[in-house]
């Protein structure tokens, strides 16, 4: 079980790559990282450890560890491997939900749509995820989930570079929108309809070269 020091630099160097202010190829120095996280070196290490796990960050041997370039091609093909296993979630979350599950559920869109009113790109792209984590939570399907969790830790960068496109961001809630409201709806079918359909946009967004002014390359 990672301890509480790990989990903070986890959480900083993840929330870093996300943000682009360690962009792909960015070496992971771990006397650097601990001045920066204020956690001891073993926690760091540790915490690079599971992000490479990951598939986030990766050593190179006798260079140390950099931010692992996802190429918009592979980012494609790793969200394709989520479509069914996404679709599998949204279908079983809806079959096993729980009412205080929905409450919260529900809470969280109301949150997901203030951040995309206030302009709070960063705080919508962590919702997002929180939010894919909830849905794997009420399907009560471990694997699915774990594997839908180190696919997704991949896409960070992708997700947050694409919420930064002018209108995106409220097309994504729309799409979310109708997710969360299948599953709380307890209706499998269109709740993993749903899911699919939302995941097939992030694609389509994904292969749109659209450039992203202000967004390094």
């Amino acid at each position: 079980m990672a301890s509480e020091a790990q989990a903070t630099a986890e959480h900083a160097l993840r929330a870093a790559i996300s943000r682009g202010e360690m962009p792909p190829g960015f070496r992971l120095v771990e006397a650097e990282l601990v001045a920066l996280t204020g956690v001891s070196r073993s926690a760091v290490r540790s915490a690079i450890d599971a992000l490479a796990a990951e598939g986030l960050v990766e050593r190179i041997p006798n260079k140390g560890a950099r931010v692992r370039v996802v190429s918009t091609d592979e980012a494609i093909a790793i969200t394709e491997c989520r479509l069914p296993l996404e679709g599998l979630l949204a279908r079983k979350a809806a079959e096993r939900i729980t009412d205080a599950e929905i409450d919260r559920m529900r809470a969280h869109l109301e949150a997901m749509a203030g951040a995309v009113d206030a302009g709070d790109v960063l705080t919508y792209s962590a919702l997002i995820q929180q939010l894919y984590g909830m849905v794997g939570a009420a399907a009560r399907h471990p694997i699915a989930a774990d594997l839908v969790s180190r696919l997704q830790a991949q896409l960070v960068r992708h997700q947050f570079r694409l919420s930064l496109r002018p209108g995106r961001p409220r097309v994504s809630l729309r799409g979310l929108s109708e997710l969360v409201n299948a599953v709380t709806a307890r209706d499998p079918d269109r709740a993993e309809a749903a899911a699919t359909t939302h995941l097939r946009g992030v694609i389509a967004a994904l292969s749109d070269p659209m450039p992203e002014p202000g967004v390094p390359a």
